[in-house]
């Protein structure tokens, strides 16, 4: 309850003082449950850790968005924990479990790093550079600057991909695919196997979110739709699935976060920034079009301009027993949800 307090009073400050500038918050703003401390420079996207053996000591990681940035760490009652070295411009991060290193396994955190054209991989839950110094993307290339990142665990074989999008670049070959494999030196490198993804060239592609257990990619083309992908590279298919929520939004789509009911059914969470709001589609299909995504609500969030988010289902304890939706929000922090009450709005359909 404290941490829930100092949040709102908080975020009152900040919107006080910035009101004039940015998106007004909705009147019936739903209040966070917890608000992080502030990071140094600039907060863009979060992805939530699960801890193997007890879920109440798992972490939030997110990106402090600055030429002297780095990732942070957060407890569930957002105090930070940790930074990692530092790191130029780090955009979006994402979290997979179980990455084959010789002969063990280890959960990562994969950033992009925009200033160096690199993807940067940390060791979880200790946060330390296991990637030799970053790995170069989108080699050869004139538009590189990458920004959005979400990683995909094939259930086949355990292999563990990274999907990496960038500031600008071609519709047709927007993003490009990764396998992540471990090194003989107990490092990990990356292996390009698949260019793909549309672009309007409109704006930006940077919000990616990966569905593990359907076996989709996901991507925000701001001020278009979201786009829908197979994940699996040895498909061989770079068919776009979808492109939905194209009328549902004020200006940018943004951050992509997936709420799974069950292995099949949940929420598609899609930021929609200058509305200060989250569009909420079915994760399902219907039974005639398994790519049609309906609308179901439209969810206001005390999150100001929101870039990134994330969701988990796992009991996180009792401040969050169906699980946490998380989002970045200007000013700096981040804003913890306690599920029960995103449900609630959802039910309700606003």
């Amino acid at each position: 309850m404290k941490n829930h307090i100092i949040g709102l009073l908080v975020l009152g400050i900040f919107t006080i003082s910035c009101s004039d500038k940015l998106a007004p918050l909705q009147k019936d703003a739903l209040p966070a449950t917890v608000v992080t401390q502030p990071l140094p420079h600039d907060t863009d996207d979060p992805a939530i850790w699960i801890h193997p053996t007890d879920a109440t000591k798992s972490v939030i990681i997110g990106t402090d968005k600055d030429t002297d940035g780095g990732l942070y760490m957060y407890d569930l009652e957002g105090t930070i924990l940790k930074k990692s070295i530092s790191l130029k411009r780090p955009n979006n991060v994402d979290i997979a479990y179980g990455l084959k290193i010789g002969k063990s396994t280890i959960d990562v955190a994969v950033t992009t790093e925009r200033e160096t054209n690199k993807i940067r991989i940390f060791s979880m839950p200790d946060l330390e550079p296991i990637d030799m110094g970053g790995i170069d993307v989108f080699v050869g290339e004139t538009e590189r600057d990458p920004m959005g990142i979400a990683l995909y665990t094939r259930s086949s074989d355990g292999a563990i991909f990274a999907i990496v999008g960038r500031k600008f670049g071609p519709s047709g070959t927007y993003l490009w695919q990764y396998q992540l494999k471990g090194t003989e030196n107990g490092t990990v490198g990356a292996e390009l196997v698949r260019k793909f993804g549309n672009f309007s060239g409109k704006k930006e592609i940077e919000a990616i979110a990966v569905d593990n257990e359907l076996g989709f990619i996901y991507c925000s083309d701001e001020n278009v739709g979201i786009r829908k992908y197979y994940a699996d590279p040895a498909k061989n298919d770079n068919t776009e699935l979808a492109l939905f929520g194209q009328k549902d939004f004020k200006s940018d789509h943004e951050g992509i976060a997936i709420y799974k009911k069950t292995p099949t059914t949940g929420y598609i969470l899609v930021s929609n920034q200058q509305a200060n709001t989250f569009v909420v589609f079915a994760r399902e299909g219907t039974a005639e079009n398994p790519n049609l995504h309906l609308k179901l609500a439209e969810v206001s969030t005390s999150t100001i301009e929101c870039d990134g988010a994330d969701a988990t289902a796992v009991n996180l304890g009792p401040q969050f027993p169906k699980g946490m939706f998380v989002a970045m929000s200007n000013g700096m922090t981040f804003h913890y949800y306690n599920w029960e009450d995103i449900q609630k709005r959802i039910d309700s359909g606003k």
